[in-house]
């Protein structure tokens, strides 16, 4: 009976058999990263700024989506339909799409930032329109009663009210997104943006030390997850904490002054006096 070729010959490449292991970690370069550092910094930097905008996009649209799927049928079909299509759709997938059928279909030749920036956006926004429906429907409906009955209207009322507290909700899972985000760009080596992996690959070509640059990409991605992690709860804390000092007298004076103006505004009410 014939004998499984050995494991070398399947994987080939840069990848070796665990009994090379040892010979090989002597030989790891860990140098190379410290002289490539400025690519690598210059990878992860395309790759935030990416992720940035494609951020602001989705949770513009996504808020719409939101919405628009708790307003009343058919439009709020079609945002489910959207919503649960691009939720299932992979990153690759979408800047495949993007770049190369999208750019057909509309006669418009993509740079390789903006097909990124678009394929992310049209993925997390469905993803975070999911979220801000939940945070929305997180927020009793009494807030809005009594802003009506202030005599606010129903826009004021959302942007004062309502979307500053679903903002706060949100806002832990809108940081998982953007993590989420800086590591799906890793996926446009495709097209060929030089975010880190695409970097890396490069760089694995000329210097053939994989484990050494994956490593060090994967350690870019690990503290930048760190870093964000760090921001978003310490805007998410910022938030929580109500202003005090002379930040907070003024807010009360303002709110008192617009109660007894809305009180001044309403038709007095004289007691009828018996003849």
């Amino acid at each position: 009976m014939p004998q499984p070729p050995h494991p070398e010959v399947h994987l080939g490449g840069p990848l070796m058999s665990l009994s090379s292991l040892p010979t090989a970690a002597a030989e790891y370069d860990w140098g190379i990263v410290w002289d490539n550092r400025s690519m690598l910094l210059n990878g992860l930097v395309t790759a935030l700024e990416v992720s940035a905008v494609a951020l602001i996009i989705s949770m513009v649209f996504g808020m719409a989506l939101a919405l628009i799927r708790l307003g009343r049928a058919p439009f709020s079909w079609i945002a489910a339909i959207y919503i649960n299509v691009f939720r299932g759709v992979p990153a690759l997938v979408s800047v495949i799409w993007v770049y190369f059928g999208l750019a057909l279909v509309l006669d418009i030749s993509f740079s390789v930032f903006q097909a990124g920036v678009i394929a992310l956006s049209l993925l997390y926004s469905a993803f975070l329109a999911e979220i801000f429906r939940s945070a929305l429907n997180a927020i009793p409906k009494g807030q809005k009663e009594a802003g009506l009955a202030l005599g606010m209207k129903p826009v004021r009322i959302f942007f004062s009210i309502t979307l500053p507290q679903a903002t706060k909700i949100a806002l832990p899972n809108v940081g998982n997104m953007f993590i989420g985000m800086v590591k799906d760009t890793s996926t446009f080596t495709v097209i060929g943006l030089l975010e880190v992996v695409r970097v890396t690959q490069n760089l694995v070509a000329e210097t053939f030390q994989p484990f050494v640059l994956y490593t060090a990409a994967a350690a870019l991605y690990v503290f930048v997850a760190f870093v964000l992690d760090f921001l978003f709860r310490l805007a998410e804390r910022t938030l929580d904490t109500p202003p005090n000092g002379a930040l907070s007298r003024g807010l009360r004076g303002r709110k008192q002054r617009r109660i007894q103006a809305l009180i001044d505004a309403q038709p007095s009410v004289r007691p009828s006096t018996a003849t």
